[in-house]
C-alpha cells in the first residue's frame, strides 16, 4: 500500500510535468491549427478516461502487476514520441499511448489498493483512510509536476518529455521490484465475463450513474472556472493560484475530513459533499447579476467544490468493493471511471454551449451545473435509504 500510495505522487509528477504544456507546444513549436490541437487533446483524454474499463478488465484477468508495468512502459514510449515528434501522426501516436497507459495502470492501481486495504486488521486504517492518503499523494504530484515542467521548459519541451519518461522508467522498476505478484482472481475466466457481471449488478450501475456527477463537477475547474475568472477579473491570471488553493486544501485537510466522514452513516458524507458542490455553482450564479466582483466568487467556488470532493471522493471509492461483493475490482473501478468520463463528454459539451453568451444568459449554465450534483445526491440517497450501500 505504501508503494501504491507513494507512486501516485510520482505518476502525477511525471504526468503534469508535460501535459499542461502540451497545447502550447503544439500550437507554438509545431504550429498546429487550433482545431488540430483540440483533436490531439481530446483523443488523449478519450484514450485515457474512456478506456479505463479495459484496463480494469485486464487487471482482473492477468493481475494488477503486469497491467501496471505495461501501462508504465506505454507511458514511457508515449512521452518519448511526444518529445521527438515533429508532425501530426507522431504527436497523435504519442498522445494516444500516453492516455491509454493511464487507462491500464490507474484502475489496476485502484483495485490493488482496495484489495490490500480490505485485508488490514480491524482498528487500523480503513479503505476510506487509504484512499484519502491516495488523494493527498496525487495532489502533491499535481503541485510539484507543473513546477518541475516549467523549469525544464526553459530549456526545451523535449527535455521535459525525456525527464517524464525517465520518471516512469523508475516507477515501473519500483513496481517490478516491490509490488507483490498477486495471482489474478479471474485468470481462468473469459475476458468479457467481468463486463457481464458488472452489467448485471444493478445497484452498482445506479451508484455509478449517480457518482458520475462527481467527475462532471470536478471537470468544471477546467471549463467553467476560467470563464468566471474572465468575467470577474478580465483575465485568467489567478487560475494557477486557485488550483494551488485546491491542492493545499486536499493536502492539509483530506485525511482529517475522511476520518470525520467515515464515522457518519453510510452515504451521508457523499450527500453532504454533493450538496457543497451544488452550493459552489449556486454561489457563482448568485454573484452574476452584480457588477464584476473580482476573483472572490471564483475563490468561493473553488473552496466549496474542493470541500465537497474531499467529503465524497474517498468514501465513494471505498464503497466500490462493497458494491462489487469484493469481486472483479478492476472491472468495477474501470466502469466507475468510464461512466464519469462519458458524463464529462456529454455534460461538458452541453455546459460549454450554455456558457456562450450568444446561446443563453450566463446564469443558465451555473444553475444547470448546480442541479447536477443534486440529481447525483438523489440517486445515491435513494440507494442509501434502501440499505443498498451496505455489504
Amino acid at each position: 500500500m505504501r508503494l501504491l500510495v507513494g507512486t501516485q505522487l510520482a505518476f502525477n509528477v511525471g504526468f503534469f510535468m508535460v501535459v499542461p504544456y502540451l497545447a502550447v507546444h503544439l500550437a507554438t513549436d509545431l504550429a498546429l491549427a487550433g482545431g488540430l490541437v483540440g483533436l490531439v487533446l481530446g483523443l488523449r483524454t478519450f484514450s485515457q478516461q474512456g478506456l479505463f474499463v479495459v484496463g480494469g478488465t485486464l487487471a482482473d484477468r492477468w493481475g494488477a502487476k503486469p497491467v501496471i508495468l505495461a501501462g508504465c512502459a506505454l507511458r514511457v514510449v508515449g512521452f518519448v514520441l511526444l518529445g521527438v515528434a515533429t508532425s501530426l501522426p507522431g504527436v497523435l501516436a504519442g498522445a494516444l499511448l500516453t492516455g491509454f497507459a493511464a487507462a491500464l495502470f490507474s484502475p489496476a492501481v485502484e483495485s490493488a489498493l482496495a484489495r490490500e486495504a480490505g485485508e488490514l486488521p480491524p482498528g487500523g486504517p480503513t479503505r476510506a483512510d487509504v484512499f484519502a492518503m491516495f488523494a493527498v499523494s496525487g495532489q502533491v504530484g499535481t503541485v510539484v509536476g507543473p513546477l518541475v515542467g516549467a523549469g525544464l521548459l526553459l530549456v526545451d519541451f523535449g527535455l521535459a518529455c525525456a525527464v517524464a519518461a525517465a520518471a516512469f522508467v523508475l516507477i515501473g522498476l519500483a513496481h517490478l521490484r516491490w509490488l507483490p505478484p498477486r495471482p489474478a482472481a479471474h485468470a481462468d475466466e473469459p475476458v468479457f465475463a467481468g463486463w457481464a457481471e458488472v452489467v448485471r449488478n444493478r445497484r452498482f450501475l445506479v451508484f455509478a450513474a449517480g457518482y458520475s456527477a462527481y467527475l462532471l463537477c470536478y471537470n468544471q475547474l477546467y471549463l467553467a472556472l476560467p470563464v468566471e475568472l474572465e468575467r470577474g477579473t478580465g483575465g485568467q491570471g489567478a487560475l494557477g493560484w486557485l488550483f494551488a488553493l485546491a491542492a493545499v486544501m486536499v493536502i492539509l485537510g483530506q485525511v482529517p475530513t475522511t476520518r470525520w466522514a467515515r464515522r457518519r452513516r453510510v452515504g451521508t458524507p457523499i450527500l453532504l459533499g454533493f450538496g457543497l458542490m451544488s452550493a459552489a455553482f449556486l454561489l457563482v450564479a448568485a454573484a452574476l447579476p452584480a457588477a464584476p466582483a473580482g476573483p472572490w466568487p471564483a475563490v468561493g467556488f473553488v473552496v466549496l467544490l474542493t470541500a465537497g470532493q474531499m467529503l465524497a471522493g474517498p468514501v465513494a471509492q471505498a464503497l466500490v468493493p462493497v458494491l462489487a461483493a469484493e469481486r472483479r475490482l478492476g472491472a468495477y473501478f474501470g466502469v466507475l471511471s468510464s461512466a464519469g468520463g462519458l458524463a464529462v463528454l456529454v455534460g461538458s459539451t452541453a455546459v460549454g454551449t450554455l456558457l456562450d453568451d450568444a446561446v443563453a444568459p450566463a446564469v443558465t449554465a451555473w444553475l444547470v451545473l448546480a442541479a447536477v450534483p443534486l440529481v447525483g445526491a438523489a440517486v445515491i440517497g435513494a440507494l442509501a435509504r434502501r440499505g443498498a450501500l451496505h455489504s
